[in-house]
């Protein structure tokens, strides 16, 4: 379907149902020259359940319209976030996830050709990685950690120190280790916004 659509018909279909577009002119330019690459992580907590195909359906057209999508399975996320997936069960986690997600998304008759998956565990337990996490932590504080934690970490009266580093190891991973393009982080955080 992709190899037929103009970047026109790509980027509305890129573009449909979401809430806000930001940067519409350096997406078409984008579109005009190469396909985009979109990036999309979920921790691997528990279950996938019927609340996914809210991303999924959105995923389903970056990939229609011919992107190169990436999704990254935040494994090391997922134990870090008060160890909802020990650390023995991370692997098969994110085997799990990966079925079900392409179950879900070939459900819908989606082509998979430009489907990858990524673990966060890949480069996260990496040198360069490391020396970013201390970077960051030399430079936040407890108050912008726990105020940055408290979007995507449930809170609790006495937090362990790794949900303070949840959000920063995540400012970093999509910062540094995605080939992707700026641009679709805003576009899939808004269209799961808008559904």
């Amino acid at each position: 379907m992709a190899g037929q659509l103009g970047p026109e018909e790509k980027f509305n279909l890129i573009t449909r149902n979401l809430q806000e577009v930001l940067g519409e002119e350096k997406l078409k330019q984008v579109l005009q020259e190469r396909e985009l690459k979109v990036y999309w992580g979920t921790a691997t907590t528990g279950k996938p359940h019927v609340a996914y195909f809210v991303p999924m359906s959105k995923i389903a057209d970056f990939l229609r319209a011919g992107c190169e999508v990436t999704i990254l399975f935040a494994d090391l996320h997922a134990y870090l976030d008060n160890m909802k997936a020990p650390w023995e069960l991370l692997e098969l986690r994110v085997k799990y996830y990966e079925q079900v997600i392409k179950a879900m998304l070939e459900s819908i008759g989606v082509p998979l050709e430009k489907l990858r998956f990524i673990k966060g565990t890949d480069f996260q337990l990496g040198r360069e990685y490391t020396l970013d996490v201390y970077r960051l932590s030399s430079m936040v504080t407890e108050h912008d950690a726990k105020k940055a934690g408290a979007e995507v970490v449930k809170q609790v009266e006495h937090p362990l120190l790794s949900g303070l580093l949840y959000p920063g190891l995540q400012v970093i991973a999509k910062r540094d280790y995605h080939d992707s393009d700026n641009y679709q982080s805003h576009c899939i955080l808004c269209a799961l916004s808008a559904l």
